[in-house]
């Protein structure tokens, strides 16, 4: 009973704890901003704010790769709304086709945008592991985003990948390579990263967050692995799932290992000690607090998975 009270206790913090707001959405009817970070590397910055608040379609970092060929998109955002925006965005800057819709992983913010891609017949690319997790997701996404999806929203809007990465699949866009590896469980169960070799810019996805507190759906302590691995690419530049661009990786790495290492350390000590569950929230990486966005929400759920992953161990 008491690991049926947990799961549901995990469950409905998933679905309800998310941040408080900082700052506005751009309205339906504005462009979406794309900045330029290398030669035919192109991104879109999303905003800090919380998954029920307005723009909470618009909160991913997405973006396009141009080759002499073709476009490769890396996630979509988390509308339609979003999705054709960024669509419209490739089309004022190329007149190459759209190839490839790269998602880094399941959550909605970077796959909702799909279907404004569907008349361009791209493959639709991911981790070995997206395609059953889009599967699990659509029923959710249809009963907490069906208004962010065209009317009558539906499933077939919810588009998983045709093309999976089993370890590792180089993509040729024309002159122009990228490098896509498929990672252990860790922010989810089917992350993936896009370099670039022409530009050397990582695409993190989620493995990366930048300011907004890093949010747990997969293992913490496979995070921290992939965290490792990460660490010891050689790039010029990362764009996070969420945040600011960064030409330091490890240095930026290094405050998502802080955060991951307290958060597991805590609750360890909080079960040793025969804590409560909330009172591992109020207790576990409290100096941590400083220094992320959105921590009020969001680390109660990171407190929640990991203690019930670690609570029989």
């Amino acid at each position: 009973m008491r690991r049926i009270r947990l799961r549901t206790f995990v469950a409905g913090l998933g679905v309800l704890l998310w941040p408080l707001a900082f700052g506005a959405a751009p309205s339906a009817a504005d462009a979406l901003t794309v900045l330029q970070l290398a030669p035919g590397v192109f991104v879109h910055l999303g905003q800090q704010l919380p998954l029920d608040a307005p723009g909470h379609d618009d909160i991913a970092n997405i973006g396009f790769i141009v080759g002499s060929r073709c476009v490769a998109v890396i996630d979509t955002g988390g509308s339609m709304r979003i999705g054709r925006a960024l669509r419209n965005a490739i089309k004022q800057r190329t007149t190459r086709p759209i190839c490839y819709v790269i998602n880094t992983h399941v959550h909605f913010d970077h796959v909702l945008g799909n279907a404004a891609f569907r008349e361009d017949r791209p493959s639709f690319v991911g981790h070995w592991a997206l395609a059953a997790a889009i599967a699990r997701s659509r029923d959710f996404f249809l009963q907490h985003y069906a208004d962010d999806l065209d009317q009558p929203a539906d499933a077939a809007q919810i588009i998983g990948p045709d093309r999976a990465v089993q370890h590792t699949l180089d993509l040729d866009l024309g002159g122009r390579h990228l490098h896509l590896q498929a990672w252990p469980t860790a922010h989810t169960d089917c992350d993936l990263t896009v370099l670039d070799d022409s530009s050397r810019t990582l695409w993190a996805g989620d493995l990366l967050f930048r300011d907004r507190l890093p949010a747990l759906d997969g293992s913490a302590s496979g995070w921290l692995a992939v965290i490792d691995q990460l660490s010891q690419l050689q790039v010029q530049r990362t764009v996070p799932g969420h945040g600011p661009v960064t030409t330091d990786l490890a240095a930026a790495l290094d405050a998502e290992r802080r955060y991951l290492r307290a958060l597991i350390d805590g609750v360890r000590e909080q079960l040793a000690q025969g804590g409560s569950m909330q009172q591992a929230i109020a207790l576990v990486a409290a100096a941590e607090k400083p220094h992320w966005l959105l921590w009020d929400s969001t680390h109660p759920r990171n407190v929640a998975r990991v203690y019930e992953q670690l609570e029989w161990e």
